[in-house]
């Protein structure tokens, strides 16, 4: 996680501060719970709301956990400063670390999640707008990076809408399974501290309770989470590989927004490159990569070792700023993407009409002809535009066995650009809904 790729709201959610204020919430909350049981004294857990408006020191509690070698003790301690020492000895009553660690983690993830969830929408709604806006722009479709046949930049918007919509609910499902806090005790057996506690701190953070932890909270739901976000950040590449695509020079379908005063090359003054998707590309393998290590930490020994701690102390404010750095550039991207039409028309024709070949084919197979000998027939005449440079439409009306099956009329109609697109309203239909 490093400033040029990082945006100041999701940066905020995994700060020290933001860090210790999530711990200090759930041990009052806890004291709270504690008090209504009548485990502790009130007047000792209303004496732990005395620190709400205080603003913890992350440099004295770094020197007194440079002493104790354990964080958790060095926030009570730093706590206690605050609250004072006796009216403070029943805070973190038959609790242990992973009860603060865990159940603020999951808290920052939800967090975060809320804020990827934003990102998400607000993608999708620059992606429909384009989508729409070149509904019926049409452009070659290209398999193997070979021209195939026609589609429209609309449908190309309306996939990548779809496939991001499909991410919005993997998010949204995330987020649920994450949601979850433990207040359970050492090994999870509650032995030390009623259920009702981690109810009543779980319902005051917008948690559920972990219906089963040990002394901690399974890692799989983790694991879960960081795939999650390896899938997005897949999908934000799979964008970013077709807009580079369609800025290559050969190509120049679409590029990215060039601004005043913006240089492409120190050394070339012409360079217009693609470097926002570039950078998405990289930015997605960094996300991806964080996913392994998570699925890593869910074997844990026994019911608690902390080989998953120094992981996700790293992935976690990691991969959730880079995603979301993420998706904010790609949704900047889509919105200030600049089209050709014309050079997508142009690419279009570049073969002189062989990217109909299969109109044809299908023309001759409903004419009688079989098949293997139609495929024979309008692979002979399309060798010639590649081999030789001639037009394919021409050849077909010299080949005198295909006028057998097919007149110059029936041929010049298989050439109508519009045939390929009459479907695209039904996609969009079914992409968008009905509107």
């Amino acid at each position: 996680m490093i400033p040029r790729y990082s945006r100041p709201d999701m940066v905020a959610i995994w700060s020290p501060e933001t860090k210790f204020r999530i711990w200090y919430e759930i041990e009052a909350h806890a004291c709270d719970a504690m008090a209504d049981l009548g485990v502790i004294p009130k007047e000792n857990a209303e004496a732990v709301w005395k620190a709400k408006d205080v603003e913890f020191d992350v440099d004295r509690i770094n020197e007194i956990e440079a002493v104790t070698k354990h964080d958790v003790i060095a926030f009570l301690t730093h706590l206690a400063e605050h609250v004072g020492s006796d009216e403070a000895r029943f805070v973190h009553q038959g609790m242990t670390s992973s009860d603060v660690l865990d159940t603020c983690f999951n808290v920052q993830l939800t967090r975060a999640a809320d804020l990827l969830i934003a990102d998400l929408e607000r993608l999708l709604a620059a992606l429909k707008k384009r989508a729409y806006e070149h509904k019926d722009t049409v452009r070659i479709g290209r398999s193997h990076g070979i021209h195939a046949e026609p589609t429209t930049m609309g449908l190309t918007f309306a996939r990548f809408y779809a496939e991001m919509d499909r991410n919005l609910s993997r998010m949204r499902d995330a987020r649920a399974e994450i949601a979850t806090g433990a207040i359970s005790g050492a090994v999870g057996t509650f032995a030390n501290i009623d259920p009702a506690v981690e109810e009543h701190v779980c319902d005051k953070l917008g948690l559920v309770p972990e219906p089963i932890s040990t002394q901690v909270i399974p890692r799989d739901r983790h694991a879960a989470f960081f795939a999650t976000l390896g899938v997005i950040a897949s999908s934000v590449e799979n964008i970013a590989t077709e807009i580079r695509h369609m800025q290559r020079t050969e190509v120049l379908e679409a590029e990215e927004f060039f601004s005043k005063g913006q240089k492409g090359s120190s050394a070339m003054p012409h360079k217009r490159n693609p470097v926002l998707t570039e950078n998405l590309t990289g930015l997605a393998r960094l996300v991806r990569s964080m996913a392994i290590p998570a699925m890593e930490n869910v074997a844990l020994w026994h019911e608690r070792d902390i080989s998953h701690s120094s992981v996700e102390r790293n992935i976690g404010p990691d991969a959730t700023v880079t995603l979301d750095f993420a998706l904010a550039r790609l949704t900047g991207v889509i919105e200030n993407l600049v089209v050709y039409p014309d050079n997508m028309l142009a690419n279009m024709h570049k073969f002189r009409g062989l990217v109909m070949s299969q109109r044809v084919l299908l023309a001759l197979t409903q004419a009688g002809v079989s098949r293997e000998d139609s495929y024979k027939l309008v692979q002979r005449n399309a060798m010639k535009v590649w081999e030789e440079g001639k037009d394919f439409k021409e050849e077909l009306l010299k080949d005198e066995d295909v006028l057998k099956a097919l007149t110059p009329a029936q041929i010049e109609e298989k050439f109508d650009l519009g045939y390929h697109t009459k479907h695209v309203g039904t996609i969009f239909a079914r992409v968008f809904g009905e509107e």
